[in-house]
């Protein structure tokens, strides 16, 4: 498997194991005279979707251990770079649900 794909897998599983906010969109048509689809209404819902405990799970057993053996072998600056990693990440998602 790609390290992008690894990466993508772990943001997907990060995301909905924290939760996250999503939009909702339902239009409705209504067709006029000339048998064309016209848009009549359009309705948007914010949603939260709650943190889902088996992707913790699943985060934990497949990531924590391997992660936990990397941790365990980094020097000090490559721990601070690791950590400045992770903020990062974490302030994407912020930033990426609103």
């Amino acid at each position: 498997m790609k390290v992008e794909d690894e990466d993508k897998i772990r943001k997907a599983l990060l995301k909905k194991a924290l939760g996250y906010n999503a939009s909702e969109i339902t239009e409705e048509y209504v067709v006029n005279d000339d048998g064309n689809p016209i848009l009549s209404k359009k309705k948007v819902t914010k949603k939260h979707i709650s943190p889902d405990i088996s992707a913790v799970k699943v985060l934990l057993e497949r990531y924590y251990k391997t992660y936990e053996d990397k941790v365990l072998a980094m020097s000090d600056e490559e721990l601070l770079l690791e950590k400045m990693r992770l903020e990062n990440l974490i302030e994407e998602g912020d930033s990426g649900d609103k």
